[in-house]
Parts: C-alpha cells; structure tokens; sequence
C-alpha cells in the first residue's frame, strides 16, 4: 500500500482532509510533522493548505526553514512525488521547487468558490489517472493564488508542458490561468484549487479531487 505523507505546520488546517483523501483513494495516509527531521519512508508528501506560521513575511516563507523541508527538498530531488495545496504550493515556490510567485489576488479580495479548471498533462505522478484535458471542479478558497512568473519562466512552463491545471474562467488573475504548476520531473506538483474537499459526492462539490490522490497511488505502486 503507498504511504504518503502529509505534513502539518503550525497554523496547517487541510491536513486531516488530505489524509482522508489518501485513505479513500487506497493509500495509507502518514503524518508528518514539520519539526521532525526524519520522512518516515514515505512514497510521496503533500504539503496541505493553510495558514502556516500566519501567513507572516510572505505566505509559504517561514514554512520553508521548517526541518523537514529540508528532508523534502533532497527527497524531491532524487524523484519522490511532493504535492503542494494552496498553501502547500506558495511554500514550494518558496523553497525553490516550483519556479515562480503567489501573489494578492487581483480583486485583493479572498476567494471562496467552485472552480473549474483543465488538466493540461496526465504526465506527472498527481494527474497520471486523469483523462487528458478533462475539465474538473474544485472548490477554490485564497487570498494569494494569484500565480506570476518572468516572461522567461513562463516560457520555458508552456514550451515544456509543465502547466498542470489551466483555470476555465481566472478568478484571480493568475497569468495564462495559470491554476498548477510542475517541475521538469513531473514528480513535484503544486496547485491552488483544493482536490481534498472534492472526494465526497455528499458534499456537493462532486469527486474530481480524487483523481489527484488515486495518481499518487498508482504511480507509486508502479501500475500507471
């Protein structure tokens, strides 16, 4: 069974959702806590959403000297599957995974929505059991997903397929609807949208979040 870790940081409040997201989708959800130094033989990590540490200097900033960042940076390096969550994403572009910024949104107003958005490649280990360029529904909740990169880095995300999620209407001025991103592995993947709160057809939100974990779980287990 994949064991995937999720990792809660002072002022984390998705991590129990992400772990009952990797529960329903067949995996076996590990806790993690960001002062540990160990990843506890994890298969893949998911950094959650939230407000880590306040969101104080910038949203992402002080989590990313938390000590097991440090244990997740080298992991991703060597391949491991890393998912970042809202927050769980700001704090990958601050530890220097994912290139680029979230900003204030546009309307500088929080957002709390159901949000389309397309799958742009089923080539990384969170999308790999999406159909291609299907369109989903998350719900959609921040005040920072405003997604920003250089003309350069821009460049080289669409050149190598490395936008993951395209939002269908831009709630937040993100460049190109830009919604996810991925590194050049395909194994480090960062979203705004939230695909933990829409595993549940009694929520009213749908299931298309859970494709996301059931990825993970496949492509740990090698039957992608």
């Amino acid at each position: 069974m994949a064991r995937i870790g999720v990792v809660t940081f002072p002022g984390s409040l998705d991590d129990w959702d992400a772990q009952r997201a990797v529960k329903v989708a067949g995996g076996q959800p590990v806790a993690l806590w960001h002062a540990s130094d160990e990843l506890d033989t994890v298969d893949a990590v998911i950094l959650p959403g939230g407000f880590s540490y306040g969101d104080y200097l910038r949203c992402g900033a002080i989590a990313r000297f938390a000590p097991i960042m440090n244990e997740v940076v080298r992991a991703a390096k060597r391949g491991l599957p890393v998912l970042g969550i809202c927050n769980g994403f700001q704090i990958l572009c601050e530890a220097g995974l994912l290139p680029g910024t979230l900003m204030r949104n546009e309307s500088q107003l929080f957002t709390c929505i159901e949000q389309k958005v397309r799958i742009e490649t089923i080539s990384t280990a969170w999308t790999c059991d999406f159909k291609p360029k299907a369109t989903v529904a998350m719900p959609l909740k921040n005040g920072e997903g405003n997604y920003q990169a250089d003309e350069e880095t821009l460049k080289q995300l669409e050149d190598d397929h490395q936008v993951v999620f395209r939002y269908v209407g831009n709630p937040n001025g993100s460049i190109n609807d830009i919604a996810g991103i991925t590194n050049k592995s395909g194994n480090v993947v960062g979203l705004m949208p939230h695909p933990e709160y829409a595993i549940d057809a009694l929520t009213g939100v749908g299931t298309d979040g859970l494709t996301v974990f059931t990825s993970a779980v496949l492509f740990v287990s090698g039957a992608n």
